[in-house]
């Protein structure tokens, strides 16, 4: 039984553990699952910016794109404008609508480079250069408002930027323009080897060109994950070349207004020009016809052969000319003196303009300020709860919240292909996963602690079950081998003396009389016997009937007393009796004599060795209770054991050794018609030595209680 029972422990404790630990890896996993869906969501964040910062370049380049090549021109002749109203040097002239600022959108400073290496912006010009073209007027308004010198010292710092730095990184060979790009060179045809090409130089930067579109890399470091976006919308695989078809007498005005510019703007930069403004009229227009390609020159030719754009044309000359624009393609310089860059270097959009053999540059620099700005913007956007972020190249990075108990937990490497912007992403309070982590843990520690303490009073409950259950059947044990030596010694007894006189061997008549005494004597023995263990049976299976009738409680004690006298003489037992005034009540007169015979014979039992054989039966009656007592002197009960002797089964001392006969069931009952009758039982002390038992009965009225089924 202990070994099963062992047995079974084990595999109960051992299954409590495997769970406790199963929770501790779900839990462990559970913050493996907070930190990895946190992470997702700042992946997710990055993401998100990433494709709101391409759609804001993909619209950018797209409008750059499609913006006319005469917009990066001081002045234009419009399109709209007919052959009549043209004159040798062109038409009406409009003011470029990216005049007004040097600012557009990611733009910054829009120039055209011509052939010979002039620089011509869209901007205010000058004073001598707006002087030498009638527009005093205009510029002393500009200059009224206040933003003239302004914008003219912004525009002569433009310049002096594109001079000293953008033009000496653009390498000169002959063949052609050469531009930088992730496939291949592109050649063009130049019109003056000083500007035969160009291409990018980006030593010195502090990073490679990414040139692998759609190539991510992901490294686990101190800090957070990292990961590289890729946003190729300034490179010139995402845009497209246009070709567009013009008016020759269009074109061919609008190259000429901007070449007198140009030459007005060598003039400014003391190219040697005769004084007198007829003679420099004339002087520009020679010019003029020297810069302009073969196929723009109009020489005189007779009227029959001038072409239908309205001016003078050679044989099979069309109407229109091919213009062809090429997409944007960056290129990284070192920065001015004094000047930042989060990119390491000034970044300059470049696209080639072909108006048939002649070749031009036209771009611009990013605007890095506005860059940042609209990837602030979208940061800001598309932050979620608990985030915040930090461009740590910008130089306003310190303007940003403070960052102190923030911890990175995603950096975003926004790769433009010619330079990377970090982006990195905070947790504003890093440690709430560990807090939710720390809640659950505790939790579960409270929980596995109450049911590791309810399996320990399970199982010590099982043990002391088993223990019980093992205890009980050794008392089983016990009472059938009482019973079976309770019953064979009267029945051997009986069946003695039944042969003796049977065979007549008893002549003398004192023996026929003690023989048939003892017996009588064996013979109620057996009887108290077999109805203890009738009634115990009973009881344990409910079906124990009591019939409470109304009656003298003395008189039914008196004649239990009576009956027990020779039982107690032959041991040298003698019944007192000590009875009190009781008045007529219901019991169960079966029950009362049981409860006084067990009392008796226990005390004859376990009193044999006392020098005071004296047993006293004596009645007493209060309020609430009728008692009756049995008083021994013999050894007594001990403190520990007056509880347990009520038991079934329970005797004191090993079966195999006791030497006091007996089933163990006669104070059982006692208790239990005791306790029908609404009462109790205990034990007190005899003075000098010896126990009292004392039963306390509440009989109810006959009125009352007529009978009553257990």
């Amino acid at each position: 039984m202990y070994v099963r029972l062992t047995i079974l422990s084990v595999i109960i404790l051992a299954a409590v553990c495997g769970l406790s630990w199963l929770g501790y890896r779900a839990i462990e996993i559970r913050a493996q699952g907070l930190e990895g869906a946190r992470l997702g969501q700042f992946a997710e964040v990055a993401e998100q910016i990433r494709q709101d910062v391409k759609r804001k370049l993909d619209e950018f380049m797209q409008t750059e794109q499609q913006r006319p090549w005469t917009d990066y021109q001081y002045y234009y002749v419009p399109e709209n404008v007919a052959a009549a109203q043209q004159s040798a040097t062109g038409g009406p002239l409009l003011r470029s609508p990216l005049g007004d600022r040097l600012e557009n959108n990611l733009a910054y400073g829009n120039f055209q480079i011509e052939p010979e290496g002039t620089i011509v912006t869209p901007y205010v010009a000058r004073p001598s250069w707006a002087w030498s073209h009638g527009l005093e007027a205009h510029a002393t308004e500009q200059l009224q408002q206040g933003r003239q010198d302004e914008q003219a010292g912004k525009v002569d710092a433009h310049l002096n930027n594109i001079r000293q730095n953008l033009l000496p990184a653009l390498s000169s060979t002959s063949g052609g323009f050469k531009f930088p790009s992730s496939a291949s060179a592109k050649s063009y045809p130049s019109a003056k080897p000083a500007l035969d090409s160009f291409s990018a130089d980006t030593k010195g930067l502090g990073k490679d060109q990414k040139v692998a579109e759609g190539k991510e890399q992901q490294t686990q470091a101190k800090g957070g994950r990292k990961k590289q976006y890729t946003i190729d919308s300034l490179q010139e695989a995402s845009q497209q070349a246009q070709v567009i078809n013009q008016p020759r007498s269009i074109v061919a005005s609008n190259v000429a207004q901007n070449v007198e510019l140009a030459l007005q703007h060598a003039e400014h930069e003391n190219v040697a020009v005769p004084d007198g403004p007829a003679r420099q009229r004339d002087v520009v227009q020679g010019r003029i016809a020297q810069s302009q390609p073969a196929q723009m020159q109009q020489p005189a030719q007779p009227p029959a052969q001038q072409s239908a754009a309205g001016g003078p044309g050679e044989p099979g000359q069309t109407e229109t000319v091919q213009i062809r624009i090429e997409p944007f393609v960056p290129l990284v310089v070192p920065s001015q003196a004094g000047q930042q860059s989060v990119f390491g270097g000034q970044v300059f959009l470049l696209r080639h303009v072909q108006i048939e053999d002649r070749h031009l540059l036209q771009g611009f620099q990013l605007n890095e300020k506005q860059l940042i700005a609209e990837l602030r913007e979208s940061a800001e956007r598309f932050m979620r709860q608990g985030m915040t972020f930090e461009l740590v190249q910008t130089p306003g990075a310190e303007t940003l919240e403070s960052d102190a108990g923030k911890a990175i937990a995603y950096t975003a490497i926004l790769d433009f292909g010619f330079g990377d912007l970090v982006l990195k992403l905070k947790e504003i309070d890093p440690a709430w996963i560990a807090k939710q982590i720390s809640q659950i843990r505790n939790w579960y520690f409270s929980i596995i602690t109450v049911v590791l303490l309810a399996v320990m009073l399970a199982l010590g409950s099982l043990w002391l079950a088993a223990r019980a259950q093992i205890k009980l059947a050794q008392k089983k044990d016990d009472f059938i081998s009482a019973v079976s030596h309770e019953l064979r010694t009267p029945l051997t007894s009986i069946r003695m003396y039944s042969e003796m006189l049977e065979k007549n061997w008893v002549k003398s008549k004192d023996k026929l009389t003690e023989y048939y005494k003892s017996m009588r004597q064996e013979s109620e023995r057996l009887s108290r016997l077999i109805e203890n263990v009738l009634d115990f049976s009973r009881i344990q299976r409910g079906r124990k009937k009591y019939a409470f009738g109304l009656g003298d409680i003395n008189a039914c004690i008196a004649e239990v007393v009576e009956m027990m006298t020779p039982y107690a003489a032959e041991s040298g037992f003698s019944i007192r009796k000590e009875f009190g005034e009781l008045t007529q009540a219901a019991f169960d007169r079966d029950a009362v004599t049981q409860i006084v015979v067990n009392l008796l014979d226990n005390a004859i039992k376990y009193a044999r060795s006392a020098e005071d054989k004296t047993i006293t039966v004596r009645t007493r009656s209060n309020a609430q209770f009728v008692t009756i007592e049995v008083e021994d002197h013999g050894p007594g009960v001990p403190h520990r054991q007056r509880k347990k002797v009520f038991e079934q089964f329970y005797r004191c001392g090993c079966e195999a050794t006791r030497e006091t006969a007996g089933t163990g069931l006669g104070l059982a009952l006692v208790k239990k018609f005791a306790q029908a009758h609404n009462g109790f039982v205990e034990i007190l002390t005899a003075k000098p030595t010896g126990a009292i038992f004392r039963v306390a009965l509440a009989a109810p009225r006959p009125a009352q209680r007529a009978a009553r089924v257990q």
